[in-house]
């Protein structure tokens, strides 16, 4: 997932995207404590696209996008 992508996307989109991100890194992190996870990586992955969407988020906020 590029920035370049992200900016092209709605406010509204974003904040789902947020959402869906957060929730399979809680699952992941579940997981990690019960079993072995087949992609640890995966984890830092979705961390790093959690900055970028978080990122986007506060760019268009600033510039006075709103829901």
């Amino acid at each position: 997932m590029k920035a370049s992508e992200l900016r092209e996307t709605s406010l509204e989109e974003l904040k789902k995207e947020e959402d869906k991100i957060r929730e399979e890194i809680f699952k992941l992190n579940l997981r990690r404590g019960l079993e072995q996870l087949d992609n640890p990586k995966r984890i830092r992955i979705l961390k790093k696209d959690l900055a970028r969407v978080l990122t986007v988020i506060n760019e268009k906020v600033k510039a006075g996008e709103s829901l």
